[in-house]
């Protein structure tokens, strides 16, 4: 009520359950006093109790009980009242300021206790508790002139569950089967329980009340398992009101499988006379492959190949080795085989020279390649070396010009055609065609020598060749004077025009070509 103060009076002494708990005499938390809806439903009568009280089994629990100002009230007794389901009501204790205390119930007889011998507090403990003592408690007053007034506590017990989870060892299977286990055992209030994989499956969790009030809830998990799911994450979680955060178990699936067989090692390169070919056959299996075997299709194993559990060498590749190996796996749910066909190959050379071979190879092809750019560089520079025309009748890289004088090799018998060959010019009228002229020097006299009739240098005498070394020098001088006259030519090249020039011809003008002909150097290309 408004204006009361609640606190414990002087001298009595506050009680400390086995959890460490402790209430005042006049069994209300102080947390509860901001609470409406406890205040109201407590508040509005004069027998005040906790609403509700939580213990754990072989415990102490305090049951509190006050009748608040009696005023005129006469209070005669106080009975506290046990319901463990609904009508049926038994007295566990009384008091009577007379006659003092009384624990009429059996059940309870030695348990059960008043904390003060009083009808203002008559709380009482009940020590050892028993899953079976949760329930409704009353206290009801005995009070003149109003009669009866009571308040109830409700008793909740609180067990924690045992938890446990286990894998199913299961076959591998196309249909759904229990493949984990999960349990919380005896618990209070009743446990949760949720999975956990990242395999597909189901589970579907049963509840069991146990006679002392306690819950049992056992899940199963259920899948169609494969061999992929050997060995595959499965959580179990499981929540309940008495733990500080749920409790995760974490399995491993056990699924069982015949055998799987593969052959690898096989590099299609069995030549003849190979010895280090070698086959691995590779199994898995659980349980675990008890043997490995190794067969061909005839039944019999080359006498060239050793067996080492599942691997096969081959000591020396021949004839008998070109056949189809068989490598069988067993355990203990079945067997498997697998297959595989060899091919012997026949080399003309020697397989362990190889290496040498694609090297001595490569390198040939190298060379041959640092050749043939040699020569082609050496073409090149003999072809820019070569004069632009080449013989009679031939057009050289001059484009539209044309040796004025040209030499023709000589026959073996010493005849043959004329040293210098014929004379073309550009013809005006018809541009970048060429005509041929007349051997005759322009401007030069009727009666003149003829190139070819010119002697050479080695058959003049001492006079002569003085008189040539004059000749050269006034010719020289002259050409430098009509330079002009000839296109643009240098004077070296100009042809000489004084009949007294023409007395005689240079051999030392002459130059052997590649293709064996002479030409002279004095030749005028226009």
């Amino acid at each position: 009520m408004p204006g009361t103060d609640w606190r414990p009076r002087t001298g009595i002494k506050q009680n400390t359950n086995s959890r460490g708990q402790t209430f005042n005499p006049l069994g209300f938390c102080p947390q509860w006093v901001n609470d409406t809806s406890v205040f109201q439903m407590v508040w509005s009568q004069r027998v005040r109790v906790l609403p509700e009280v939580e213990a754990y089994p072989n415990e102490s629990v305090d049951l509190r009980c006050q009748f608040a100002n009696p005023g005129t009230t006469k209070l005669t007794q106080v009975s506290w009242i046990f319901e463990a389901t609904e009508g049926q009501r038994e007295n566990i204790a009384v008091f009577h300021p007379t006659y003092g205390e009384s624990f009429p119930t059996l059940a309870f007889k030695g348990r059960v206790q008043f904390t003060q011998a009083s009808l203002e507090y008559p709380s009482i403990r009940i020590n050892n508790v028993k899953m079976s003592d949760a329930g409704r408690y009353t206290c009801e007053y005995a009070t003149y002139p109003s009669g009866n007034e009571q308040g109830t506590t409700t008793l909740i017990m609180l067990a924690k569950p045992k938890n446990s989870a286990t894998p199913v060892i299961v076959q591998a299977s196309s249909a759904k089967v229990v493949v984990a286990r999960c349990e919380a055992l005896q618990g209070k209030p009743a446990a949760t329980i949720m999975w956990e994989t990242s395999g597909v499956g189901e589970y579907n969790s049963t509840s069991q009340l146990e006679s002392d009030g306690t819950v049992t809830v056992k899940s199963e998990y259920h899948m169609a398992p494969s061999s992929t799911d050997n060995g595959r994450d499965l959580s179990c979680v499981i929540s309940q009101r008495t733990q500080d955060r749920p409790q995760t178990f974490t399995m491993k699936l056990v699924v069982q499988y015949a055998p799987t067989v593969r052959i690898e090692g096989y590099d299609e390169n069995w030549y003849m006379g190979r010895t280090d070919a070698l086959l691995i056959c590779h199994t898995d299996a659980n349980p675990k492959v008890l043997n490995v075997t190794w067969t061909t299709v005839s039944g019999n194993l080359p006498p060239t190949v050793r067996v080492d559990q599942n691997r096969l060498l081959v000591q020396k590749v021949d004839e008998s080795v070109n056949t189809t190996f068989i490598c069988e796996a067993k355990n203990s749910l079945g067997s498997s085989k697998s297959h595989l066909t060899a091919s012997v190959i026949e080399l003309t050379g020697d397989p362990s020279s190889a290496g040498v071979l694609v090297g001595a190879i490569l390198g040939s092809l190298l060379a041959l390649l640092l050749a043939s750019a040699l020569i082609a560089v050496l073409v090149i520079r003999s072809r820019r070396q070569q004069p632009s025309y080449s013989g009679d009748n031939e057009q050289g890289n001059n484009g539209n010009k044309a040796r004025l004088f040209g030499v023709k090799k000589a026959s073996k018998n010493g005849t043959g055609a004329n040293n210098n060959g014929p004379i073309y010019t550009y013809r005006e009228s018809e541009p970048g065609a060429l005509v041929e002229k007349g051997n005759e020097f322009p401007h030069a006299p009727a009666g003149m020598m003829a190139p070819h009739h010119i002697p050479l240098t080695c058959e003049l005498d001492e006079a002569g060749q003085r008189k040539f070394d004059s000749l050269n020098d006034s010719m020289e001088e002259e050409d430098e004077e009509q330079y002009d006259g000839f296109g643009g030519l240098p004077p070296s090249y100009h042809i000489p025009r004084h009949e007294d020039n023409y007395g005689v011809y240079l051999d030392d003008d002459m130059e052997s070509q590649r293709d064996g002909s002479i030409i002279s150097r004095t030749a005028i290309y226009v």
